[in-house]
Parts: C-alpha cells; structure tokens; sequence
C-alpha cells in the first residue's frame, strides 16, 4: 500500500493530502470587504452665501443604483491575507470670513471619496466642485458641480440674498425648491439604516439642511450664521446670512468596512466595531492609519 504524504510541497507551500485535487495555499487566500466610504463635506459660505456640498459617497454594498450621484453600487475588494492597506477618514472643511474650505478626502486602500464643495460667498460667488458641489451665493454666481458616481451638483445663488443650497449624495441642492441641501442616501452597511450624505442648505432661506446631516442655512436676519454639518455624515455645511453672517463647518466623513475577516488596526485612527449577522463591521469615525487583514 502507497504512502500518504502530509505537510507542505513545492516552492509556494500547498497542503497535499494523499492524491486529492483541491489544495490550499493559505498564502494566496483573499479576503472579501464590503465598504462605504464618505468624505468631509463642504464648508458652507460667509455671507449671503450658499451652502456646503456634501462630501462623495461611495459603497459596494447592496443592489440597484443606491451608490453617490445614484450610480450603481461598485465591487467589493478582495485583499490577500496579511496585506496591509490605508484607511482615512477626511475631515469637514472649515468655515471661515474668507470663504471657508472643502471637505478632506477620505480613503479606503484603492477607493477614494472626494471632499464636498464649499459654498459660495458674497454675493455672486461661485460654489466649489467636490464630491457634491457646493452651493452659490446670492446672485448670479455659478454653482459647484459634484463628481461622477459620487454626489450631485449645487443650487445657483437667488435673488433678495438667498443663497443655493449644496448637493447630496441622492439628489441636487434646491430639488425640492426651498434652497435646501440635496437629500442623501441610506446605507444598511452596519445592520442599521442610517441616511448620509445630504448637503448644507443656502443662506437667509431659514430651512433644514438635505436629509443625512446637510446643516442648516441661515434665516433672514443679520449676522446670522449657518449650522455645520452633522459629524460622521459628510454633510455639507450651512450657508451665512448677510452682515457676516458665517459659514457652518462641514461634518466629518466615516469608512465603513463589513467582512468576515479579522482586521488588525493600526494606531491613528478611531474605530468600533459591531455585528451584523456572520459578518463584523468596523465603523472608522476619525484619523489615518494602516490595517491589517489578520
């Protein structure tokens, strides 16, 4: 009778039992990750100003057309076993007298979303492009165009000071005609749905920011700022009323990581995790770091 042989063979070790066709080579295994990434949004604008754009949304996981600019979802990563990669979770941009900034990137190995827009300020100014633009202000200005598969364009600046409202991930700043911030999208990602995504509203209009953390514009009167965006959203900021009226900041972006992986974090970025189902999910809320698939 024929020896069975056990242990490691060839130069790439693969276990062989006996004449069995299938061996693993645990060298090759590939882990499989389901993602949402969303950046920082757009900072809203100073005076009589628009608002924020959210920051780009981009996610593999679920069915139909529910990714940013609603394009459909994109592919998970498969990542071999003991590779490392960058996660990066991109800051709100910051509001300020002379315009204020876009949101940060934010990063997943070979995945990036691209910050919101910041909107508009005085009159006739021209929102950013970003991930979601920003939002123009009052005027005439031009507003910020969003980026492909990842967030919708501003709302141009009105008349009587009132600013555009910033784009979302699921919708245009100004759809519903009130200079709102675009609405943004739901995720069930984490076992939960959660909206993110929306866009900071424009200035002196007095309405909610879009749904998913969009913050609130202005109301009419003077010296009025507007709210920032939710953190961990990317919501756009709000814009600022006339006489100085201040930008909200643009809330914070998150990397959610859904596999059934073991995943070793490095130090520098801010994270919990949770089940959902035979899956854990990893919540990355601030910071940059490396991670490991353990």
């Amino acid at each position: 009778m024929s020896k069975k042989q056990f242990g490691y063979i060839g130069a790439a070790p693969t276990q062989s039992f006996g004449n069995l066709s299938a061996k693993y080579n645990p060298i090759n295994a590939t882990s499989n990750i389901e993602y949402l990434v969303i950046a920082g949004g757009g900072a809203g604008g100073f005076n009589n100003a628009g608002g924020g754009g959210a920051g780009g949304y981009r996610t593999s996981f679920g069915t139909g057309n529910i990714s940013g600019r609603l394009s459909a979802v994109e592919s998970n990563l498969s990542i071999q076993s003991g590779k490392s990669f960058t996660v990066t979770v991109g800051a709100g941009g910051t509001a300020s007298t002379s315009g204020g900034s876009n949101g940060s990137d934010s990063v997943f190995s070979s995945i990036t979303s691209t910050g919101g827009g910041k909107g508009g300020s005085n009159n006739n100014g021209v929102g950013s492009d970003g991930g979601s633009g920003g939002g123009a202000a009052a005027g005439n200005g031009a507003a910020g165009s969003g980026t492909a598969a990842q967030g919708f364009d501003g709302e141009t600046g009105g008349s009587g000071g009132v600013g555009g409202g910033g784009g979302g991930a699921g919708e245009a700043g100004g759809t519903d005609g009130t200079r709102a911030g675009g609405d943004g999208l739901s995720s069930s990602i984490t076992g939960t749905a959660v909206t993110r995504g929306g866009g900071g509203s424009g200035a002196n209009a007095s309405v909610a920011g879009g749904d998913g953390g969009g913050g609130a514009g202005s109301s009419s009167s003077n010296n009025t700022n507007g709210s920032a965006g939710t953190a961990n959203t990317g919501g756009g900021g709000g814009g600022g009323s006339a006489y100085n009226g201040d930008g909200g900041n643009g809330g914070s972006g998150i990397v959610i990581l859904r596999t059934k992986a073991v995943l070793k974090v490095g130090t520098g970025l801010t994270f919990s995790t949770n089940k959902a189902g035979e899956d854990t999910v990893y919540s990355f809320t601030a910071g940059t770091g490396t991670v490991t698939i353990g």
